[in-house]
């Protein structure tokens, strides 16, 4: 299908007579211009942002079928002002989320079609979250934030992030768990293909949500049984397969509690992922209570996303910084993870890609 540039039409009038052709001539300071037009961009960067959230809260995507569609069409489907809808579409277009064709209308791309709540790689959740009502009032405060080093959402809203999330913001609260289990889900089959469980007996998912990694190695190890810890709100929402009268129910344990505080688990094998994004002495604990819990050559495997030397920089860096506004944490570079996890007393044997967004810290207990 063709598709056209969002560059708007020339039109003629009267004061503008068709007289002269238009120069093409490369200005001298061409590469300052491409990189004035660039800069001009990302200083607008929350205007794809906020398009982004808007046509996933209205829904645009699910009521976009397999055939292009008139801003009209759609705009009766999900009950807005068309004309405001095709400027929003247009304005997505430019990114490849959507695409507009010759005749007018508007089109899937493999982008716009991650926003559609039936698509198996979903991203409608995270896309939400990322944009809250709160992430809008912290970004302008990211210069405190690095000036302190600190998070910005005490002096915000009177109280911590996660206490304003579950006591303030119950919408976003919900839209937090959709999005966390959208990535974990995603997530759990590359990390139980990645794994080797050979000699595994006993595997423990340490802060592991719901649960959705346990449940693919023990789907994939028939053999082996497994113990989820997490906090009691998140573990009495855990994986159906895990829970009494659930699939694997009879191969898994699950343990309400604080990492921070103490693991009492014992495994042959400790996973931790994604969640040592804390302030450092948080990170070092848990790292700690997982030596203090493991018997001597267990292994410990510690999966995160990094922010040096992989793919998706642009996305790790970006939560990095929203990670500092909303917590006062951060993401790891690949020595900051190998030196947190040294220090703790783990010995650290390699380090490998799981998928573009995550990397495997294989340890062991001495």
């Amino acid at each position: 299908m063709t598709t056209v540039s969002a560059r708007p039409p020339t039109h003629s009038s009267p004061s503008t007579p068709l007289a002269a052709p238009l120069t093409t001539t490369t200005p001298p300071n061409g590469g300052g211009t491409q990189s004035a037009m660039r800069l001009r961009e990302l200083v607008f960067g929350a205007a794809c942002a906020a398009s982004v959230r808007a046509v996933a809260r209205l829904g645009v995507a699910d009521a976009l079928g397999e055939s292009p569609a008139t801003a009209e069409t759609l705009a009766a489907a999900v009950t807005c002002e068309p004309q405001p809808l095709r400027r929003l579409l247009r304005a997505l277009s430019c990114y490849g989320v959507f695409t507009e064709t010759e005749d007018g209308t508007f089109a899937h791309t493999d982008m716009s079609r991650m926003l559609r709540d039936d698509a198996p790689n979903s991203l409608r959740y995270i896309a939400l979250w990322c944009t809250e009502p709160w992430t809008w009032d912290a970004w302008p405060r990211l210069d405190e934030a690095v000036r302190s080093g600190a998070s910005v959402f005490p002096e915000l809203y009177g109280k911590g992030f996660f206490e304003y999330l579950h006591q303030e913001a119950h919408e976003s609260a919900q839209v937090f768990n959709r999005a966390m289990t959208t990535s974990s889900k995603q997530s759990a089959l590359d990390v139980a293909e990645h794994l080797d469980l050979s000699g595994v007996s006993v595997v423990a998912d340490i802060g592991g949500g719901q649960g959705h990694v346990l449940a693919s190695l023990l789907e994939k190890y028939p053999d082996v049984r497994g113990t989820l810890l997490d906090l009691p709100d998140v573990v009495a929402k855990a994986d159906p397969r895990l829970r009494n009268g659930g699939s694997l129910a009879e191969r898994a344990r699950i343990v309400p509690g604080d990492c921070r505080q103490d693991i009492p688990v014992e495994a042959d094998l400790y996973i931790i992922k994604n969640i040592l994004e804390w302030d450092d002495d948080s990170t070092h604990r848990t790292l700690r209570n997982v030596v203090a819990a493991a018997r001597p050559g267990a292994r410990v495997v510690v999966i995160e996303n990094l922010v040096d030397d992989t793919p998706s920089m642009k996305f790790t860096t970006a939560m990095d910084l929203l990670l500092l506004l909303n917590v006062g944490g951060a993401k790891h570079t690949r020595a900051s993870m190998e030196e947190r996890t040294t220090k703790a007393g783990l010995l650290l044997r390699e380090v490998r890609p799981v998928n573009p967004y995550l990397h495997a810290f294989e340890c062991a207990v001495p």
